[in-house]
């Protein structure tokens, strides 16, 4: 009669130790990377095993109830209505274009700048006036800009606002060159929860708020994108720009710059 008793071979043992191996090292590795590291990391502030796992895994921590959180930036305080900033007032235009002289040496005598800063021609009210207010209230912050807004009174901003959006939009001094739209713009990319371009800035859509870009500087929209990116611009409405442009590539934000500097300024019928 035959023996039935099962034969451990050597190569079952080693396959049994390079399984036990293999699980360990991955229970080790996890409870180090999901655990422990974001309990070391500096600054960090985790209540629990799965506020650390969260943090790990790039979700934002579970806030306790009670806590009180306060921005340690300054944050915009503007309420813009869709009604006011679509509102013609002929005096209000004619005040703008006084207050405007002062402004031509950057942004041009008509609202096109030969410079690097933006153009103003037929910009929306409600993107010069939230601007403006946010240099006035320290949200953004320009060597330039600043000290020319904090004497603004509120009367003027609104007049600024409603010279520059009456203003004819003229195309930049620049050619345009012939190139395909980028991806980044026309599609976004969804994966990284970037919206196409235009579902904000016009061609698909306008936010109240948002400017539109065609014609502006490359240099100065990328200035712009890559300081949304290291935070030194943080005036956007509830960090949108900021997380746009910090899961963007450098390649697709200088692909965005180049291509809305080199478009000709949407037509907008006065």
């Amino acid at each position: 009669m035959g023996d039935s008793r099962k034969v451990t071979t050597s190569r079952d043992r080693w396959t049994t130790t390079s399984v036990a191996i293999t699980a360990a090292i991955f229970l080790v590795s996890a409870v180090l990377g999901f655990v422990l590291l974001p309990r070391w990391e500096a600054g960090a502030q985790v209540a629990g095993i799965w506020d650390s796992i969260c943090r790990a895994a790039g979700l934002p921590r579970q806030q306790d109830p009670g806590e009180v959180v306060t921005a340690d930036y300054k944050t915009s305080l503007v309420k813009l209505a869709t009604a006011v900033s679509h509102k013609r007032d002929e005096e209000a235009i004619g005040r703008g274009a006084t207050l405007a002289q002062q402004c031509a040496i950057c942004h041009g005598p008509t609202g096109v700048s030969r410079a690097d800063s933006p153009n103003l021609a037929g910009q929306y009210a409600s993107v010069v006036y939230k601007q403006l207010r946010d240099f006035k209230d320290g949200v953004r912050v320009n060597a330039v800009m600043t000290p020319f807004a904090l004497k603004l009174s509120e009367q003027d901003m609104q007049d600024l606002a409603a010279y520059y959006a009456y203003l004819p939009r003229l195309p930049g001094f620049h050619p345009p060159e012939s190139m395909e739209v980028p991806r980044i713009v026309e599609s976004g990319a969804p994966l990284r929860g970037i919206a196409p371009c235009g579902s904000c800035h016009g061609n698909i859509e306008n936010k109240l708020g948002s400017p539109w870009l065609e014609g502006q500087s490359d240099l100065y929209l990328k200035t712009q994108l890559e300081a949304f990116v290291s935070g030194s611009r943080q005036n956007d409405i509830s960090k949108q720009m900021r997380n746009v442009a910090r899961a963007m590539s450098a390649e697709e934000i200088e692909q965005a710059a180049k291509y809305y500097a080199n478009k000709p300024p949407p037509y907008l019928t006065q």
